[in-house]
């Protein structure tokens, strides 16, 4: 029975290499196995076969002349308007003077240069940037990081000052989050580092430990870009889920089906940046357990809000290490916690991860070296400034200013709702809130607003834009304000809905709809060289 059933299989092939030379029937069968193999892993990426073969007919159709000459001509022209737009800040130092400029010269021009731009940050004006100004606090921090300007972490022996600091803030933030006696982590230099660390350890935790070569993660729509950025440098893949269009949280059936063999992390967002929308961690953290993936909780924006928020008088979902199976979660100092920017943190449940965040050489000429960051030098004075801030804030500090913050932005939220033709995006859960409309071109809001010194945040997929509610915008008056002027621009608008916008949010608007994203990459490639045209141009 048996031999008639290989005889079943094998036959056509004897029959198909009878008479066949040896090195044919050699040949033949790498060819078929090489073969296999690439088909097997065509098949198997974790990018799916359509979103390949979509993004090489963009490649090759970019390389067709005419279309080439058409793409360089827009490109030229819209690289010609940012340049134009940075080059309207006058002469630029490009030369190293022969002999050093004197000190009160150089005050006068720090103070020229920070004179520059027109949106009005002081008054309260802009969404997010800038989350609380207070000349006590700014003195305060500068005369800290003045004291500690010179210090170096790395050199933990030279400076154990610094790095007993850095200790603390870590100790003092994994309290706040929760996290037990083996809670751990460091500081960075800003939220996308923070993430990048967790990529980077877990990516090495899965190697290490289950094997995973072809590292991904799975992630929500949503989530920060710094994920996708931390992918491109180290060589994984960001498997995106799809959120639920009302709530604007994670769809947890879609991102269960995502996860596979080659997942090394889930992600949720406690809030996430577009909508101020908060994943559904606890659901997540199931998953995680379910399927032995550690689990990100990205809090960067809102984590010094959310810690406090009950404190403060509001409810807010499990997103903490009180939640089995979150393993790490990033969070700013340098957002709501009010410290110098260029500060936030990476924390972890367990040293166990912490320890693939590290970088170690044992085989280098100049000794033994070893790092916890991205960065070997790092400035003892944002770790000193981060620390006497949190010092100085305590617990009723923070809580006070959370209160003051949360509650503007549900001032805004819920006048914001009344207004007809405009919607906000879900629930926000902090201080974000987006707004959208399904009767003209939000972005024509976004522009009117600009026109009174507003600026704010633009989104896509759908358009909507976004205020980032701060400290700045809790003095009295300034939510009014934004409410009305809000409410005055929105009827300006309905009475002509359908004209376009005009201007760089038209460019925004349109960018939307161009299905070859690269062509969208190169447009922001121009707008970051032109930050810096006058090294190029002059």
């Amino acid at each position: 029975m048996l031999r008639s059933q290989l005889q079943f299989i094998t036959g056509p092939v004897d029959r198909a290499l009878a008479g066949k030379a040896p090195w044919q029937i050699v040949a033949l069968t790498t060819t078929t196995v090489l073969g296999a193999i690439w088909l097997w892993e065509l098949l198997n990426e974790d990018e799916s076969l359509y979103s390949r073969i979509r993004r090489k007919c963009f490649k090759l159709a970019r390389k067709i002349p005419a279309v080439q000459r058409k793409i360089d001509a827009e490109i030229a022209k819209i690289n010609e308007g940012f340049v134009k737009d940075a080059s309207q800040y006058g002469e630029f130092v490009t030369i190293l003077p022969q002999d050093g400029i004197a000190e009160d010269r150089i005050l006068q021009k720090v103070d020229e240069y920070l004179s520059l731009g027109h949106y009005k940050w002081k008054e309260g004006f802009i969404s997010g940037a800038v989350y609380y100004y207070d000349p006590r606090l700014v003195k305060l921090v500068t005369e800290v990081y003045g004291k500690a300007s010179y210090t170096n972490p790395l050199h933990v022996d030279v400076f154990p000052g610094i790095c007993k600091m850095e200790a603390e803030v870590i100790r003092m933030a994994a309290t706040l989050f929760k996290g037990g006696s083996n809670a751990c982590g460091t500081m960075t230099t800003g939220g996308t580092e923070s993430i990048m660390m967790a990529c980077k350890a877990y990516r090495d935790y899965g190697h290490e430990v289950k094997g995973i070569t072809k590292p991904n993660i799975v992630l929500p729509v949503t989530a920060h870009t710094a994920f996708d950025k931390s992918a491109k440098y180290f060589g994984m893949y960001t498997k995106t889920v799809p959120v639920n269009p009302e709530s604007t949280e994670v769809d947890i059936g879609a991102m269960e089906r995502a996860i596979n063999r080659n997942t090394v992390m889930l992600v949720g967002s406690a809030p996430n940046f577009p909508y101020g929308t908060m994943d559904d961690i606890e659901a997540i953290a199931r998953l995680g357990k379910k399927y032995n993936i550690p689990v990100h909780v990205d809090a960067c924006l809102g984590g010094f809000l959310i810690v406090f928020m009950k404190r403060a008088g509001y409810y807010v979902k499990p997103f903490d290490f009180s939640v089995d199976g979150v393993t790490s979660i990033s969070a700013d100092t340098h957002k709501y916690g009010f410290t110098p920017k260029g500060s936030s943190i990476i924390l972890y449940s367990d040293k166990v991860y912490r320890h693939y965040q590290y970088t170690v050489t044992t085989e280098w000429p100049g000794g033994v070296y070893g790092s916890p960051t991205v960065n070997g030098s790092r400035a003892g004075g944002v770790i000193a400034a981060t620390w006497a801030t949190m010092l100085n804030f305590g617990i009723d500090g923070y809580v006070e200013s959370t209160k003051r913050i949360i509650d503007t932005a549900r001032y805004i939220e819920t006048h914001l709702r009344k207004i007809d033709h405009i919607y906000i995006f879900g629930t926000p859960a902090t201080s974000v809130i987006a707004i959208g409309s399904k009767k003209f071109d939000i972005f024509r809001l976004s522009a009117e607003l600009s026109t009174l010194g507003w600026n704010l945040n633009s989104l896509q997929f759908p358009s909507g834009i976004h205020l980032c509610v701060t400290h700045m915008h809790t003095p009295d008056g300034i939510a009014d304000k934004f409410i009305n002027d809000v409410r005055s621009k929105v009827a300006l608008i309905m009475k002509n809905p359908e004209t376009p916008v005009e201007g760089r949010m038209a460019i925004y608007g349109v960018a939307q709809a161009v299905p070859d994203r690269e062509l969208i990459g190169n447009f922001t490639k121009c707008f970051i060289d032109s930050m810096y045209f006058t090294q190029e141009t002059k």
